[in-house]
């Protein structure tokens, strides 16, 4: 027994030595906040520490000293695409986020070091970009976070916020140029053997008034592969920016005669929304002439009149309307409309 006993108390170091680590709650967990600007994807990876009643700024982070902008390993950024921040153009890519804090102004650093454990091993040679920016006063944050605020189609301020105060970091991306490389690749793939993907492209570009020379080549790749409704509009759109108002008249005209109810249907809502009420019901005025049967064709005319102000119209296409269509939720809702004119 003594021996046995010798023999355990010998062994135990070994035994401690391989004993399994176990997953216990991190003082400052690990998180993740995402965004998307156009089709730019961006990612923040950090962890939080908790403010515990102690002074943060100048004290557990102090003035003047490089930080890693959270705890334990260092700050990741993730861009999918090129974006600009501090006036440099970043490449897609990771990238580690530091910060030089000071009373007043502070210094946002990225890195092309993205795996490094806190700034114990940060090295100004390897900043890429760094931006100047005044942290701002708000309300308290226990634990750090990333938020992103006031996005847009052009960017987000990524913000950093704990304790009392948010730092924020403004991010711009070229929407447009990534839209415009992204069509062309998606354009090199499946897509490229279907009409309706070389206009839906050009028809993006002529809506945001980009691109306009290539976009003239894919929709005449469109309109080689077969003619539609959409194809013809766009270059008719295209033709139109480059002052050729008559070219653009005959092609929309004979757009028309292959147009289909949903598609008249689609451009008249489009004239809605630019406020070309007049013209609008025009094309709903055909839409049921052409379709006699079509509750929605009749909805649509109804809704175009209601937009006029002409309560007589608008009460009889709904009444046309209500008499034709069978879904209930449908029927309510014109129902509704009714009520409302009166």
């Amino acid at each position: 027994m003594r021996c046995f006993a010798l023999l355990l108390f010998a062994t135990a170091p070994l035994l401690l030595a391989q004993a399994p680590a176990l997953v216990l709650p991190e003082a400052s967990p690990r998180a993740q906040v995402s965004q998307k600007v156009g089709l730019t994807e961006m990612e923040v990876t950090y962890n939080r520490p908790a403010v515990k009643g102690r002074k943060v700024w100048g004290g557990l982070v102090p003035y003047g000293k490089v930080w890693r902008a959270g705890a334990n390993e260092n700050t990741v950024v993730a861009f999918s695409t090129p974006v600009t921040v501090g006036g440099t153009t970043l490449p897609a890519g990771r990238y580690g986020l530091h910060m030089l804090p000071r009373a007043t102004e502070w210094t946002v650093i990225f890195s092309s070091q993205s795996h490094g454990w806190g700034s114990y091993s940060y090295d100004a040679k390897e900043d890429v970009a760094k931006v100047q920016v005044t942290p701002i006063a708000t309300e308290s944050t226990e634990r750090l976070a990333f938020t992103f605020d006031d996005l847009s189609d052009k960017g987000v301020t990524l913000s950093l916020r704990w304790d009392q105060l948010r730092v924020p970091i403004p991010v711009q991306v070229d929407t447009k140029q990534v839209v415009v490389l992204s069509l062309r690749e998606q354009l090199r793939g499946l897509p490229q053997f279907f009409p309706e993907s070389w206009s839906a492209a050009a028809g993006w570009c002529v809506r945001n008034d980009v691109n306009l020379d290539e976009s003239m080549t894919w929709v005449d790749r469109s309109l080689g592969l077969r003619e539609t409704y959409v194809g013809l509009r766009t270059k008719a759109a295209l033709i139109e920016k480059k002052g050729d108002t008559k070219g653009a008249e005959t092609l929309r005209a004979k757009a028309m005669t292959i147009a289909t109810e949903a598609e008249v249907n689609q451009a008249g809502y489009t004239l809605l929304g630019q406020n070309k009420v007049d013209e609008a019901i025009v094309l709903f005025q055909r839409n049921v002439k052409d379709h006699p049967d079509s509750w929605n064709a009749c909805d649509s005319l109804a809704e175009a009149y209601a937009l006029k102000g002409d309560k007589a119209q608008a009460t009889t296409n709904y009444r046309k309307a209500l008499e034709k269509v069978k879904q209930e939720d449908q029927r309510t809702r014109i129902q509704e409309e009714l009520v409302k004119l009166k």
